[in-house]
This record gives structure tokens, sequence and C-alpha cells, in this order.
């Protein structure tokens, strides 16, 4: 590609005069593919990869989802006194504050990702999750140690923030690099398919002691039960983390910086965080604009279904906390059911195709479908909620694929980082806040819909913009097949043709 564009900015008689020698240059700028330079993928250890991504990114959302389902009940135990909105309010803030403290948790541990490896750092966010999470549900509440207690909330939820801006970045990289080109789609769903199954666990464990603890039962301790049970799923998936080898990409990037470096003294700034940061900003800008305005618009209508929606039902439509998670959890099962299938429609069709469908889905639907949860009926809330799904389905089940293609090798975990949590600061972690705040100023309970329709409207102009990158290998990374015949065939296919 880069003799490519050498040659198409050379001049066209120069090119003309001197064919040999612009042969030559592009021959040295895109050499032939040997069999050795093509990556084949273990299967094994590409499924242990994805467990162990997807398990920490199903841990994380199981956070957010407890949080979010039971944002009611935490304003009364840290919060009491104020009235259910005021409640409300400091608890979505507190919510919001931990994605404050992402960016500055992806402008270290991304780069880091990039220097070390992908799998140290994976297992320090797992880490740092897990003891965030777990020590929430042993924290006294207000009555017992007065603003303790949501002082001490909020420094939790600040480590959680500080290791989430080192998750999804890393997570989302080390899937890509180990997966297949061709089924790179396929295996980054499953990505998502944590996701879902963070927010069902959530959903489903707060509506079980809902019903059967009552909300005196759990506002008084049953509101614990979900944050403890972090201990051993973060146990698990440390120990899952910890088994990995580092990704095929990232060893052979090691390797070349092995050999090429003459001098660690002559690099020595280009190997320090901050050398890694000044080239991410100053070097691959585009990219990372691009970055943040994907997952601006996917994050906004994502945490807007998954997270407020409960919120919304309960306490803009009056709807019962419980009925409302339980038609929730039905639309999350069903989505997880579907989500694999986006993945292989991605790898056969595109990633553009199926994110262009996913924000014309917001575009065009979110309006009708808040009329329909609006009416109350249970048949046409879950009518709506379906058809939010299916656009956030198309959204879900590709972008894990679509967004570490934006970055080479050499800063994809760091400039992946950066741009996915500096927006999801802005965008996605203040959501509920947000809307909260303009249902009770514009006096209209549409507003979630008008938010939805203007995030979609920026992500219709990101997927435009955007490369299409389904089946093709990540930039600075060398192809990568599922089989020894795959690859030979490829090599075949690049090999020069003979001259009679």
């Amino acid at each position: 590609m880069a003799g490519q564009d050498y040659q198409e900015t050379a001049d066209p008689a120069a090119v003309r005069r001197h064919p040999t020698l612009f042969r030559t240059i592009k021959q040295r700028r895109n050499p032939r593919l040997r069999r050795s330079d093509i990556t084949v993928t273990d299967e094994a250890a590409v499924k242990r990869a994805v467990k162990a991504a997807a398990l920490g990114n199903a841990m994380e959302w199981y956070d957010f989802g407890i949080y979010s389902y039971m944002a009611g009940t935490i304003g009364k135990v840290f919060f009491p006194g104020g009235s259910g909105t005021v409640q409300l309010l400091l608890t979505f803030a507190t919510f919001a504050i931990s994605f404050l403290v992402r960016p500055l948790g992806s402008v270290v541990l991304g780069p880091l990702g990039d220097k070390l490896g992908r799998q140290r750092i994976l297992a320090l966010t797992m880490l740092m999750m897990a003891f965030g999470t777990f020590f929430i549900g042993v924290l006294p509440s207000y009555h017992s140690i007065g603003l303790w207690a949501p002082a001490l909330l909020i420094l939790l939820r600040l480590v959680q923030g500080f290791s989430t801006g080192g998750e999804y970045g890393g997570a989302s990289t080390f899937i890509a690099e180990y997966a297949p080109d061709k089924r790179r789609g396929f295996f980054g769903s499953f990505l998502e398919f944590g996701t879902l199954a963070g927010y069902v666990g959530a959903a489903g464990l707060v509506t079980l002691l809902t019903v059967t603890l009552g909300d005196s039962g759990l506002q008084s301790w049953g509101w614990r039960l979900p944050y403890l049970l972090a201990a051993p799923l973060g146990i698990i998936g440390l120990y899952l983390r910890l088994k990995l080898d580092e990704t095929p990409a990232f060893q052979k990037l090691a390797s070349e910086n092995t050999h090429v470096r003459a001098s660690e003294a002559a690099d020595a700034v280009e190997t320090t965080t901050k050398g890694d940061l000044g080239r991410i900003f100053r070097d691959y800008w585009r990219p990372l604009v691009l970055c943040v305005a994907l997952v601006a618009a996917y994050n906004i209508t994502d945490y807007m279904l998954l997270s407020y929606m409960p919120t919304y039902l309960s306490d803009e439509l009056g709807y019962g906390t419980t009925h409302g998670l339980l038609i929730l959890l039905g639309v999350m099962v069903a989505m997880m059911l579907l989500i694999n299938q986006v993945g292989r429609l991605n790898d056969r069709f595109g990633r553009k195709p199926l994110l262009l469908a996913g924000m014309l889905g917001f575009l065009v639907l979110s309006i009708p479908a808040f009329l329909l949860i609006r009416d109350g009926s249970i048949i046409l809330i879950i009518v709506g909620l379906a058809m939010l799904g299916l656009s956030l389905l198309c959204l879900l089940g590709t972008m894990s694929a679509a967004l570490p293609a934006l970055f080479p090798t050499q800063v994809r975990y760091g400039g992946l980082s950066i741009g996915y949590n500096v927006s999801t600061s802005l965008f996605g972690g203040t959501t509920p806040l947000v809307i909260t705040a303009l249902i009770d100023v514009g006096g209209t309970n549409l507003m979630p819909a008008y938010y939805a329709t203007g995030a979609a409207i920026v992500g219709v102009i990101a997927v435009l913009c955007m490369k299409e990158t389904a089946q093709r290998p990540l930039e600075g990374s060398p192809p990568s097949v599922s089989t020894a015949e795959e690859a030979a065939e490829l090599a075949h296919e690049q090999a020069p043709e003979p001259r009679f």
C-alpha cells in the first residue's frame, strides 16, 4: 500500500522514464509475502484468549449494571436526606465520576500495554476491577459513618474507573490480534457477548433479590451480595489471563524492535510513556478522532438502553422496577443469542454495512420506539425495546472488530484505549445523568429518544468516514489465517509471476 501511494504521488512522466526504478521501490516497500510471514492461528489458543478477555469485560459491565439497576437503593444507602430525584442525581453523578478518571487510566495503561505487552496489563486491570467491586460490597452505610460512606464509595469508583481505562482497549486488541483475519468479527463479538452476559447477570440477580428480599431487605443488606460475588469472578478471570501467552502480533513487533534497535540510549525518548503518548496524538490523531466519534454514538445508545432503561421505566413512567428489569432481561438474552451471528455477518459483508445499519436504526427508530415504550402496555414496551435492541445489536456485534483496526500494532492498545475512554467518559458514563437532567429541565420523557437520535447522526458520519477492514490484516501486523493450507495458498498468490 505504501509503495502504491508513493508511485501515485510521483511524477507520472518520471514513472514512465524509469519503470524499473519505481518497480523496485514498490517491491521494497511492499515485499512479497513468504510463508514464514503469515501467522497460522491456534484454534485452542484463540478460544482461551477470547474466554479470558470476555470474562473481564463481563465483570466490568456486571458492576456497571449492578450500580445502574440498584441506583434507587444505592441512593438511599449513601445519599439519604434528599428527595428521590436528588438521590438519583447524586447516585448517577457518582456513577459518572468513575468515568472521568478513565482517560487517566487509558493514558497510563494503554501505552504500557504497547510497551510491556497486552497480557500483563490485562491481568492488572482484572485485579483492580475485582478489588474495587468487592470493597464496595463491604462499605459501611451513611447512617454508620456519615460522609465517609459516599467519600469511600467515590474513591472505589475511581479505582474501578482507572482500571477500566485499560480494559476494553486491551481486551479488544487482544482478541483482534489473536483472531484470524477472516473471522475477526465472529471472535470479536464474544467480547460484547461478555458485555451482555454481565448485564444479564446483574439484571437477573437484582430482580431475584428484589423479589425475595423486598425493598427493605435490599436496602439494609441485600444490595451488598452482588458486589461480594465479584471476588470469585475476579480470581477466575485473573487466573485465565495469567495463563495466556502474548498475542502473535505483539510478539512479532517485540522481535522486530529487538533487532532494529542498535542503541537503547538512542531510543530513550521514544520508549517513555510520554513519548508514546506524543506519537499517538501527533501521528495518529485522525484515527483517534474517528474512534472518539464512533464510540460516542455507540456508547450513548448502549448506556441508554442497557443501563438507564430500568430507571426510566420505573422513575419516569411509574412502571414496576421488577417488571421493567424482567422485560429488559428478556431483550438482552435475545441479543446474546444473536450477537455471534452479527459477528459472522460483518466478517462476510463488512464492518461498515452493519455499523451503518445500527446507526440508521437509532436515527430512524428512536422516537417511534420511545413513543411505544411511553404508552405503558407490556407488548408495546417489548416492541419498542426490541427496535432499539436490534439497532444496538448491529453495533455491539461489530464494534469490537472495527475499532482495533483503526490503529497500527505499535500504538493499538494505547490509541484505542485513549480514544475509547475519552469518548466514554464524555458521552457514555454521563448518559444516565444527562438524560435525567434533560427530562427534569425539558419536561418531556422523550428526551432519551432525542439524545439517541443526535448520537446516531454523529455515528452515521463517522461510519461513512472509516475504511472497510473486514477480512484484511490489521495494520502493522502480518496476515493471520486459520490453517497451514490457507497460509500456503496466500503465499502462493503473492508469489511473483514467471516471465517468459
